[in-house]
């Protein structure tokens, strides 16, 4: 029996006193609506109901059953809002990973975001390279991640990618610092300061490729987890790196500049598990996507030309997923 249909026919014929009105309020015949009642009558061993008379009116049970009734019924409207709402990924926890070097305004615009899209929702950052991601995820131990392309995994669904554009951190000091633009021939002699390559062994070796296959290999590929021992390894001098544009926005001794013969993109996505994803994993990739792609790059230097937000030269891999 469904209990709940029969009560919701048991409340309007209750507030109608009328068992044809009842009927064109619930869009249904009033047969069909006269046995309703009497099957929850014969489910309840009551009469709801006195038909004694002309006029329909409630009996002892049946007024006390309204109260009842309606409480019920507001309970369960007030359950499937609950539901659709942990459905649409609305409520709950959301375990999300971010890279390390995650500036801290594109993470203040990232959760600005998703609680105005989701403000029950419960987001839990985590910084985590892409490759502690790529397996937290693997194992369930994560709900979505933020991760730096190629990533060689299976079981993984991809957001938009965004793609950023990579140039050369040196020291203002260095002569290369002069030139609008510099190719990677040019940095020959100098070493690379670029994270370990545990913590994406795709991007890594992706970097390295493109360095070699124009004129560049490094002297030392020397490991940086955070920005702080990037730039001191950089200023002193011998190294450089290979990043995006606002990383040089944290130093003012470090000048960044375009690379000329080897257009170079970072491309970074959100992604989440392939089966059973947490409800909100989409909804944050969508709006990590929209965070990432409006960040506002660093300002050029004086004679240089600005950096646009929007891709700006062909990334020389693909792997969206």
């Amino acid at each position: 029996m469904d209990l709940l249909r029969h009560l919701r026919h048991f409340v309007v014929v209750a507030h109608e006193l009328h068992f044809g009105r009842a009927a064109e309020l619930l869009g249904m015949a009033q047969p069909p609506l006269s046995q309703s009642i009497q099957r929850l009558e014969r489910e309840l061993t009551v009469e709801l109901f006195d038909r004694s008379r002309r006029q329909v009116r409630l009996t002892t049970a049946g007024e006390l059953l309204l109260g009842e009734a309606e409480e019920l019924l507001a309970g369960e409207g007030r359950l499937r809002n609950l539901m659709g709402q942990v459905r649409a990924g609305e409520l709950g926890i959301l375990r999300a990973g971010v890279p390390p070097e995650t500036p801290a305004v594109t993470l203040r615009l990232l959760l600005d975001a998703l609680t105005a899209r989701a403000p029950g929702l419960d987001v839990e950052l985590h910084e985590l390279t892409s490759s502690e991601q790529v397996r937290m995820l693997t194992e369930r131990n994560l709900d979505v991640g933020l991760v730096h392309h190629p990533v060689a995994a299976d079981g993984l669904r991809f957001g938009a990618p965004v793609d950023v554009p990579l140039g050369v951190l040196l020291p203002r000091t260095s002569p290369l610092a002069r030139d609008r633009e510099v190719t990677l021939a040019a940095l020959a002699g100098l070493d690379l300061v670029a994270a370990p390559r545990a913590t994406a062994p795709g991007w890594h070796d992706h970097l390295l490729d493109v360095c070699r296959r124009h004129g560049w290999r490094p002297a030392r590929v020397r490991p940086a987890r955070n920005p702080e021992f990037l730039f001191g390894l950089v200023l002193a001098g011998g190294a450089v790196a290979v990043e995006p544009a606002t990383v040089a926005r944290r130093e003012p001794r470090i000048a960044w500049r375009p690379i000329a013969d080897a257009p170079l993109a970072k491309r970074t996505s959100a992604t989440w598990p392939d089966r059973a994803a947490h409800p909100a994993a989409p909804m944050f990739g969508q709006l990590a996507a929209e965070v990432l792609a409006g960040a506002e790059p660093a300002p050029p230097a004086p004679g240089t030309p600005s950096v646009p937000a929007a891709r700006p030269w062909p990334v020389l891999f693909d792997t969206t997923g």
